[in-house]
């Protein structure tokens, strides 16, 4: 069964995105339990929490179909001690909170090594952040996000993310979320059903699919191969329909969240009524 939804607001408190999720027939959801764009935010108060778990049951949607997001600010591979130890605090903190909140799963970027480390050393720095943080926390389940492979970024390779989950020691908590605008400006095609085949085996034979946790579904402004990160809405940019299709007709994406992170939010209840249509 598929599970679809889209990265919703959590204007007003963490409470109101399963509602929000609700209104556009999501049967899962995104959100950022705090601000993405501060480093830090009070503690989520515990009449929101239950508020959170009540409409999260009135929404119908289970625990494992919601996968929060972390602060874009945050950079586990930067390469400055300093910087990297306040990404890490901010980390810890996020994936507490998703645990109060009682949730499975939290998805983030790798890392960056902002061309002052080799993409390796930042792997091991990756990998040693998420280390600490599963030391001292319980239940999260991190989800690494592949990246298009902008700037400075790690993950746009296959090969970045298994090195990291090599090096990670509980690969009972570590998994993958792959995003279909992020492949293909990063040069895994999908647009046909060979292309498709040979990149899901590719992410197969080098990673897994013990490890995909969930996707985000976007289509791309961006060019494939052009290694620049550029949501579009499904079917309006240069993937078109088909690798959507693909993904719905195929069990391998069963019972996980897929989520929506395309441009224009009033297009969310027909994007996923018409990938529903696809089933």
């Amino acid at each position: 069964m598929k599970f679809i939804g889209a990265h919703v607001s959590a204007a007003g408190g963490v409470s109101n995105a399963p509602l929000n999720a609700m209104k556009i027939g999501a049967k899962a959801f995104a959100l950022f339990t705090k601000n993405q764009r501060q480093w830090k935010a009070k503690p989520i108060p515990e009449e929101e929490v239950q508020k959170f778990k009540e409409n999260l049951s009135k929404a119908e949607i289970k625990t494992e179909h919601v996968l929060p997001h972390d602060s874009y600010l945050i950079n586990l591979g930067h390469p400055v001690k300093e910087k990297r130890e306040k990404s890490l605090n901010a980390f810890i903190d996020e994936v507490k909170r998703c645990e109060i909140l009682g949730l499975k799963y939290l998805n983030f970027h790798p890392g960056s090594h902002l061309r002052q480390i080799s993409e390796i050393e930042c792997i091991r720095l990756i990998a040693d952040s998420i280390n600490r943080t599963l030391e001292i926390t319980n239940n999260i389940t991190l989800v690494l996000e592949n990246t298009a492979g902008q700037g400075s970024n790690i993950g746009y390779r296959f090969e970045h993310l298994a090195e990291i989950i090599d090096l990670v020691e509980d690969k009972t908590r570590i998994g993958v979320c792959l995003d279909t605008c992020h492949l293909f400006a990063a040069g895994y095609d999908l647009r046909t059903k060979e292309v498709f085949e040979e990149t899901m085996e590719k992410f197969n034979s080098i990673i897994g699919f013990q490890y995909l946790k969930g996707m985000h579904l976007n289509d791309a402004k961006s060019k494939f191969a052009s290694r620049v990160d550029r949501h579009h809405s499904i079917g309006k940019g240069n993937l078109g329909f088909e690798p959507f299709k693909f993904i719905m007709q195929d069990e391998r994406f069963n019972n996980i969240p897929l989520i929506l992170e395309t441009i224009d939010p009033a297009l969310w209840p027909e994007e996923i009524r018409i990938l529903y249509s696809f089933v």
